[in-house]
């Protein structure tokens, strides 16, 4: 280390605690604490601590900056942006709010998220109030004619905003004229599909949220229940949790966590004179079935959230497991599960007719699955049909590589990072695992079909040419902006 002399500098001192209170939230008042200021005169007697007033301006002034710097960022870039949406309603003062932010890939391919505005919607959250909020944000930032996707939550109002929208905006300069516009969010969807299912089962497992009640009533119910579990050898590593009826996911730690200790309960009830919520041998099956069944989705939705960026390439081969295992649940000899299933398979499907072209666009650009994805998957999926559904996407392909045009080649930089972090989930690695049977089938699917080569020319013969040379192995360092 080098020793310099010290400068003070008031201004990047204030610079800094303005992006201490916004990074962590503190309140503006802070400033006028008794105890924060005789902190800060304690470690620094030279900086003059600020008002709360001259805090909100340098925070104004901070986002002032940052913002021309993102908009000289987005009217520079030449891609198209992706937009997502999501509102919510503050629990304190019960007032509405959308977020929109925007994600592209910059000139160096390197994927990017910006939000672009947090804002009061005043209710009602009609879909002409929404819309207005959008084309707003959309003209200030100018990107009304960059748009590639907008996803939004499942719900009728979005459906007609994003129509509406399409009024507004030149639909020349979207993706087939819009067509591919709207895209549903995959983690709302899963939550709904899981629970129209359970809606249908509730009855069948109420007497394990009964029992979760009893048993976590008290704290001398609770230590009952960990000394009957230890002297029975288990691991107290797992708390009794009760289920949420807007959070099915609860649902499902509910039912692991009980299978857990079915032993206990087990044990409880021929000492436990008050204990009347008796669960038969039959309620275990019912809620082991469930359990198993709800597994996949449970897995599939930590995956998503163990990425920062879960771009569409990665959903193609969870959402078509999903399907395969739903057709299976269907066909089950068990009429609770059965009839689970075909609630959320009609609700899985309204969703796949939205999305699925979209989603098999961007597997086809994957290098590591291209159409073979489509054609391993398809036939499970469509059946007969299955050559007819291919032969949409590959026209569909076709049509915006037209739109696109030939596009001279940026050169690439060969020191960018990854944009991708990789994640050490549990959930994420039990997903790999999940998966790796049915990437096995693949590989095998691959190397028993054959492939054509043909030679470069059009965008057309290009596109072919791709599709058509083989695969990429895969591992688990690829990058796809790579």
């Amino acid at each position: 280390m080098g020793l310099n002399a010290y400068q003070f500098d008031q201004v990047k001192v204030r610079n800094n605690l303005a992006r201490t209170v916004i990074l962590h939230e503190y309140p503006l008042s802070m400033v006028d604490h008794i105890g924060f200021r005789e902190f800060v005169s304690s470690l620094q007697p030279l900086f003059k601590l600020i008002s709360r007033n001259t805090l909100k301006s340098d925070i104004i002034k901070i986002y002032d900056n940052e913002r021309k710097k993102a908009l000289k960022m987005t009217n520079k870039n030449g891609s198209r942006m992706a937009i997502t949406i999501d509102m919510w309603t503050s629990s304190n003062k019960k007032r509405g709010s959308m977020v929109i932010t925007t994600h592209f890939i910059n000139q160096t391919w390197m994927l990017q998220s910006r939000v672009l505005r947090i804002v009061y919607v005043p209710s009602p959250h009609t879909k002409d109030v929404l819309v207005k909020v959008l084309v707003d944000c959309f003209f200030e930032w100018n990107i009304d004619r960059k748009l590639s996707t907008i996803t939004v939550d499942n719900c009728s109002t979005n459906d007609i905003m994003i129509r509406l929208l399409l009024n507004k905006l030149d639909t020349s300069s979207l993706m087939l004229s819009g067509s591919m516009l709207h895209m549903r969010c995959a983690a709302h969807i899963l939550n709904l599909i899981v629970q129209d299912g359970l809606s249908l089962i509730g009855d069948g497992i109420e007497r394990i949220p009964d029992s979760m009640t009893y048993w976590t009533g008290s704290t001398k119910k609770r230590q009952k229940f960990d000394e009957n579990a230890r002297q029975l050898h288990l691991q107290c590593t797992k708390e009794l949790v009760l289920d949420c009826k807007t959070h099915w996911n609860s649902t499902y730690l509910m039912l692991s966590t009980a299978l857990i200790y079915k032993d206990v309960f087990s044990r409880l009830e021929k000492h436990e004179a008050f204990y009347t919520c008796l669960l038969t041998e039959y309620d275990w099956e019912v809620a082991k079935d469930i359990c198993g069944r709800l597994e996949l989705f449970y897995s599939v939705t930590e995956f998503f959230f163990g990425f920062k960026y879960p771009t569409t390439n990665m959903y193609f081969t969870l959402v078509c497991e999903l399907k395969i295992a739903l057709n299976e649940c269907n066909l089950s000899s068990n009429e609770m599960i059965s009839s689970m299933a075909e609630s959320m398979l009609a609700k899985f499907n309204s969703y796949w007719v939205d999305v699925n072209v979209v989603m098999a666009v961007a597997v086809i650009l994957d290098p590591r699955y291209k159409i073979k994805l489509l054609e391993f998957y398809y036939p499970n999926i469509y059946g007969d049909n299955s050559d007819l559904e291919i032969e949409k996407i590959k026209n569909i392909c076709y049509d915006l590589l037209d739109e696109y045009g030939d596009v001279d080649e940026s050169p690439v930089d060969n020191e960018r990072s990854s944009h991708i972090p990789v994640s050490t989930s549990n959930y994420v690695a039990q997903m790999k695992c999940r998966l790796s049977g049915a990437m096995s089938s693949f590989n095998l699917f691959v190397n028993n079909s054959s492939s054509s080569s043909k030679k470069h020319g059009s965008a057309r013969m290009k596109f072919d040419h791709f599709i058509d040379e083989g695969v990429l192995k895969r591992n688990e360092e690829f990058d796809i902006l790579a």
